[in-house]
């Protein structure tokens, strides 16, 4: 049984069609051990409170599935060396966004990514599409190049998210249960 930790994004209040919640369900049929938490004030986060959210919860998680705002969560607690994070066995940073555009938005502002000038703690791999709005400028050139991680671009796939038909999503299952399976 592996533990995973499933992280959401700015504005996502867990709607039960989204890609996160149908892996939600699809690993605890499975019978594995999922946690799902709806981080606080979806609407208006502080970057402190959702890193010491996320400090709660990974001393229990094998596997973390980052979307959106989550994913650059994430790199501000690698960036800050934040406790836990060496006991996580790897991550799926799925469509972070820019700095230029959360900085135009007063409420994530403070999430804009931290300098990429530190090693991630683990094994990373990053996905998202070629035309996500949120981050105009190429997910592979502003994240993934720098830190040396993998990366899936796919075409068409805007923010992974609803608006994008992201609803049911089986290649990231598949990751889930064989990191060496492909995200397309």
């Amino acid at each position: 049984m592996t533990a995973y930790l499933i992280l959401h994004g700015w504005q996502n209040h867990r709607p039960e069609d989204h890609w996160q919640h149908w892996l939600a369900d699809r690993l605890t049929e499975l019978g594995h051990q999922v946690t799902y938490p709806q981080l606080p004030d979806a609407d208006d986060p502080e970057l402190d409170t959702w890193l010491a959210e996320l400090t709660r919860h990974l001393p229990r998680q094998q596997v973390v599935v980052a979307h959106s705002l989550s994913a650059v969560l994430w790199l501000h607690a690698a960036a800050r060396s934040l406790p836990g994070l060496k006991d996580v066995d790897r991550v799926l940073l799925v469509a972070p966004p820019s700095g230029s555009v959360l900085r135009r938005h007063p409420e994530v502002a403070a999430f804009a990514p931290p300098a990429l000038d530190f090693t991630l703690p683990g094994p990373t791999r990053l996905v998202a599409g070629d035309d996500d709005p949120y981050c105009p400028e190429g997910a592979s050139a502003l994240f993934a190049d720098p830190l040396g991680i993998p990366s899936d671009v796919l075409p068409g796939a805007a923010h992974l998210d609803l608006d994008a038909g992201y609803g049911a999503w089986p290649a990231v299952l598949e990751w889930c249960l064989d990191p060496a399976a492909e995200l397309t």
